[in-house]
């Protein structure tokens, strides 16, 4: 069974490493690459946070460039919170923004926010059915 790990690029890999520890609860494991690279742990997932410059290339070849401003991408990483409100007011004081409300369904509830580096995430608290209350 392959094992995943989530790369997210940061333009500060000391904020990235504070965000993602103090408003999500990911634990530093290590750091790799001659400190470029800090390997988080959540769970049994790894998540890299990888130093990368505003304006450098995404992919070899040029365009598009790194922008930490808001944007999307169609892979994001959804975060399961025992807690919403706690979890959402926790990333929000390390530096996420709140886009919209809660919204609920029988599978639970979700929150959308972007982190400091402009990355969406969802915070996601499931009900005691969880995503069984999805099937069909």
């Amino acid at each position: 069974m392959p094992r995943v790990i989530v790369n997210i690029d940061v333009d500060d890999l000391e904020r990235g490493i504070a965000f993602y520890r103090d408003a999500l609860g990911l634990k530093l494991h290590r750091r790799l690459f001659g400190g470029r690279i800090a390997e988080l742990t959540a769970g049994d997932t790894l998540v890299h946070l990888l130093t990368k410059a505003p304006g450098t290339p995404a992919v070899a070849g040029g365009p598009p460039a790194r922008n930490y401003g808001r944007h999307w991408t169609p892979v994001h990483v959804d975060l399961l919170v025992d807690d919403l409100e706690g979890a959402i007011e926790r990333a929000c004081a390390a530096g996420a923004v709140r886009e919209g409300g809660i919204r609920e369904g029988e599978w639970g509830r979700i929150a959308t926010l972007a982190d400091p580096f402009g990355h969406g995430l969802c915070l996601i608290e499931l009900s005691a059915r969880g995503y069984d209350a999805a099937e069909g």
